[in-house]
């Protein structure tokens, strides 16, 4: 056992000594260490007596500090090609080709391909480590911080002060700040922004010579996303990492990666240096990936007021004590007051934290808050909850993972009829109905017989939309619809929901961290910050002359500024 522990401290060393080995070669080789060699990466699956082919013909060659990333929409062939890569998909999928991994002397390279898994493992986290797309489903909830990211440095003989000094540098590494607080966190009580850092802090444990990092903003503000990739890009170049960054956000790709491999069913479409590509694309399908317009908001007129706040506030109690009573409060939302009028879309916009969700969950009546909120004549603060239960039809919320919020055992059609279910209408008229609103969003009928796992992100976005349309609510809350969807669905979702405004009249509360998608839908965009409203303006008016340095923060993070 003595041994064991003693060989993996060793081992731990020449990790450490890892990435200035890198920048020695690289003296030598003028920035040029070739550290991975995909060669015709081809991955397959049957489906009985058909082969299906995922990803096809794939080549590239990463060198050390240096990023490669691969773009393309929901299906692409981008996150499969990464985890084949590894050894992390299905024994089911057949996978091909040359997987060249060198190692950090240089004296010889591995076919990944060829290794079985005990193998891999002594390759995963200390040759090639991986950050996955959704923090809160890879980090375990029932670890603390100290634990997620100590866990491997501890199975590798490090003492308990050891693994705590460690796991304190790796986090102010990623700039968590007061690292010794967050040791005893779990993963809920952490920001977004704080969960993606723990997770790299995790990939970079090991000083991996390679980082995958699959969509590592996704579901963050623009503020976050440009933290954590210039984060990223000052780990990579302090440790002369090399990156594979998987993103189908085109502007930051645009910023963080030298080559771009553009990927659409499974097919390379075009691959080059960046600043080429974007310059000049040759491929139809990269000229419509890089293509931002979504279109202009509608024009309204109607007078008619659907949604009335006055005075709204959430806060939530602090408790303490043996007998757990309130000691203070913790204020999500401070008091603020709005009118949407039917037809109209009002923008939410701001940073993580800024109290968006928490408006948009007291609105509908899923939190406690104070203040008076009314939609038409019904005053929705002074109904109890079985009271409000007749009338939850009127307003609806669609959030912004329908992957969670769509019950997995019940087919589609189940899915979008459950609400006129529970009104009693008869199983004839609730399938015609299915039929029908699963035609206003653009899905066809056969997909009442599907379950939520075989559609796309952006079909089961609609779906989550086809819920709350066949009540026909007067209200659509939309949370973050558009933000794990790629920029070709995303201009797809944009454009039905403008639609089923015009033909519908409906209204909107849309709250999104993407500007282009809320300046392509709102009339009237409300900023919050920490809570408090410090902008509301016509959408014009608010992005030709923001009135706040916090707005114009958010504009010059989204790009939309020169």
């Amino acid at each position: 056992m003595t041994n064991t522990t003693e060989a993996n401290r060793d081992d731990l060393k020449q990790d450490d000594l890892k990435s200035n080995d890198f920048k020695n070669n690289e003296l030598k080789t003028d920035n040029r260490v070739l550290l991975l060699d995909v060669q015709q990466l081809t991955i397959q699956t049957k489906q009985g007596k058909q082969t299906q082919t995922l990803v096809e013909d794939l080549n590239l060659q990463l060198h050390a500090g240096e990023t490669i990333a691969l773009v393309g929409e929901s299906g692409s062939g981008k996150s499969i090609s990464s985890l084949a890569m590894i050894g992390l998909l299905p024994d089911q999928l057949n996978v091909t080709g040359k997987v060249n991994l060198h190692q950090a002397d240089f004296s010889h390279s591995k076919n990944l391909l060829q290794l079985n898994d005990k193998q891999l493992q002594q390759i995963r986290g200390r040759d090639i480590a991986m950050i996955f797309q959704e923090p809160m489903t890879a980090l375990n909830p029932l670890h603390r911080v100290e634990k997620l990211v100590g866990e491997i440095l501890h199975l590798r003989g490090l003492s308990k002060a050891e693994v705590r000094e460690r796991v304190l540098a790796l986090l102010t590494d990623v700039g968590i700040k007061e690292p010794e607080q967050k040791l005893r966190r779990f993963p809920h009580e952490l920001s977004g922004g704080q969960r993606q850092r723990v997770m790299i802090a995790m990939a970079l444990a090991q000083n991996p010579a390679i980082l995958i990092a699959d969509e590592p903003t996704t579901a963050l503000d623009v503020t976050l996303q440009e933290q954590v990739l210039k984060l990223l890009k000052d780990l990579q170049e302090k440790r002369q990492m090399a990156m594979i960054l998987i993103s189908h956000d085109l502007k930051l790709i645009g910023r963080y990666s030298d080559q771009v491999i553009v990927m659409q069913k499974g097919q390379v479409k075009e691959q080059g240096a960046t600043a080429e590509i974007f310059a000049n694309p040759q491929d139809e399908y990269t000229q419509n990936l890089l293509d931002h317009d979504f279109g202009t908001a509608l024009e309204t007129a109607n007078e008619h007021t659907v949604l009335t706040l006055n005075d709204v506030q959430v806060r939530f109690p602090i408790k303490a004590g043996l007998l757990n009573r309130v000691k203070d409060y913790v204020v999500a939302v401070e008091p603020l007051s709005l009118q949407l009028k039917q037809g109209e879309c009002i923008g939410i916009v701001g940073e993580s934290g800024s109290g968006k969700t928490s408006l948009a969950l007291a609105i509908a009546r899923l939190i406690d808050s104070e203040g008076r909120i009314q939609l038409d004549e019904l005053q929705l603060d002074q109904l109890s909850e079985k009271k409000l239960r007749p009338y939850r039809h009127q307003f609806q919320i669609v959030f912004q993972d329908p992957f969670s919020s769509l019950n997995p055992r019940l087919s589609v059609g189940q899915i979008i009829g459950e609400g006129l279910e529970i009104q009693g209408l008869a199983k004839s008229e609730i399938q015609q109905r299915v039929a029908q609103v699963l035609t206003q969003v653009d899905l066809p009928t056969e997909f009442a017989e599907r379950y939520p796992h075989a559609l796309s992100g952006g079909q089961r976005q609609r779906v989550s939309l086809a819920r709350a349309l066949i009540l026909e609510p007067k209200l659509i809350i939309l949370d973050e619809p558009t933000s794990a969807l790629d920029r070709t669905t995303q201009r797809a979702m944009v454009k039905l929901l403008r639609d089923l405004q015009a033909q519908m009249n409906l209204s909107y509360l849309f709250i999104s961290h993407d500007l282009a998608v809320v300046r392509a839908l709102s009339q009237r965009i409300l900023v919050l910050h920490h809570g408090k409203v410090v902008e509301f303006q016509e959408t014009n008016q608010l992005f030709a002359n923001p009135q706040t340095d916090y707005t114009k923060a958010l504009l010059q993070a989204s790009l939309l500024t020169n």
